[in-house]
């Protein structure tokens, strides 16, 4: 199809500089694209006949790098501070 159509994962590294120019980057662009990949890993990993926990402990674990990120300062503040 069109290489506009096409997901990320189908494009070849010498046509992705064109697919990008193709992408629309306004804000009503984006939140489609956000949407797209959303239930593109619900159909993946969470809508699935036979599921496990993958999808779910993928979240998770996102989750988990996600807030500790966050939250990386204060952890290495009162790390110093526990000691001295």
């Amino acid at each position: 199809g069109p290489l506009r159509e096409r997901p990320l994962m189908e494009v070849r590294l010498g046509e992705l500089h064109t697919w990008i120019s193709t992408c629309t980057f306004t804000p009503q662009g984006l939140l489609g694209a956000v949407q797209r990949a959303w239930s593109s890993y619900c159909a993946k990993y969470i809508h699935v006949k036979q599921g496990g926990p993958a999808g779910i402990s993928m979240l998770l674990a996102g989750y988990c790098l996600l807030s500790y990120g966050w939250n990386y300062q204060h952890f290495k503040r009162h790390r110093w501070r526990k000691y001295h």
